[in-house]
């Protein structure tokens, strides 16, 4: 397997795994994995020969809407996590449970 597609599916994986973790409460988990995605995406980047090599772009496209549809969900739970925080502001910590266990 080319470099590049080894590095498109180790970012896969690690979207795959980001997902996974937001459906919990663990933050830990949740960081870890956003560090792993980081660092798979930098792998890909890494890789600059990937734009010219027709398979790798043609994964790459296949794969996009799922890193979209991860990085939105990312925003969609932010943003609840901080209307969620807001409520705590307004109520006080003691009437609503965090967001997040540690």
């Amino acid at each position: 397997m080319p470099l590049g597609l080894a590095a498109i599916d180790n970012l896969s994986h690690a979207f795959d795994e980001l997902r996974a973790v937001l459906d919990g409460v663990d933050a830990a988990a949740i960081e870890q994995a956003s560090a792993r995605v980081a660092n798979a995406a930098a792998g890909v980047q890494a890789i600059g020969a990937w734009r010219s090599d027709p398979e790798v772009v043609d994964r790459l496209k296949t794969l996009a809407p799922l890193l979209d549809s991860a990085r939105l969900r990312v925003k969609l739970l932010a943003d609840h996590a901080q209307q969620r925080l807001a409520l705590l502001a307004v109520h006080g910590s003691s009437h609503a449970p965090l967001t997040y266990g540690r």
